[in-house]
């Protein structure tokens, strides 16, 4: 199989894209006790849609390099590496999960199924990711919080449920329409 010469530089752009997006995302916010609710989930799905379970994470991981260096793009302009280890650490260390998780939904030989099985395959890998990544959050922010499950599910997963499902529509939707329009990166 041929790669195209400059695919390796296509990619990295992408890469730097969907990490840039989520630091966008960030700022999209709604404060809503100790997890705010913001875009970032959005596009953490689209960056493992579009990059495959190793772009995907690794965009995530470039996001919360930059962030931890101290450049202000965790949510409500927050930065340092002590974010990481308050109540929202595990949601963040849980959007590499959700978007490695994602990128499984991209293989080649999905490229060429049928329109059908590929929305259903990628909206079952966003649920899963989006699993993950609600896990990784609860257990982290049960730990910080000092609360019980039932409390750090109540305040960290319930009130998320509606946005996270429209968000999973949505980054299927913008991926099915790239992958129709044939702008996928390699």
């Amino acid at each position: 199989m041929n790669t195209p010469p400059l695919a390796s530089l296509h990619r990295l752009v992408w890469t730097a894209l969907c990490a840039a997006l989520m630091a966008i995302g960030a700022y999209l916010h709604i404060p809503l006790g100790p997890v705010p609710i913001s875009l970032q989930t959005f596009f953490v799905l689209l960056a493992g849609f579009l990059l495959g379970p190793v772009g995907g994470a690794s965009s995530v991981l470039l996001y919360l390099a930059v962030g931890s260096l101290g450049l202000p793009v965790f949510s409500g302009g927050r930065a340092g590496f002590a974010h990481l280890l308050g109540p929202t650490g595990g949601y963040l260390i849980g959007f590499a999960a959700c978007a490695g998780i994602a990128g499984l939904a991209r293989s080649k030989n999905q490229e060429r199924a049928d329109s059908k099985t590929h929305w259903t395959r990628t909206a079952l890998f966003g649920v899963l990711g989006m699993a993950a990544l609600y896990a990784l959050g609860v257990w982290r922010l049960k730990y910080v919080l000092d609360t019980t499950w039932a409390k750090a599910v109540s305040v960290g997963v319930v009130p998320f449920l509606p946005g996270a499902g429209l968000k999973l529509v949505l980054a299927v939707l913008g991926f099915q329409f790239l992958r129709k329009q044939r702008l996928l990166p390699p």
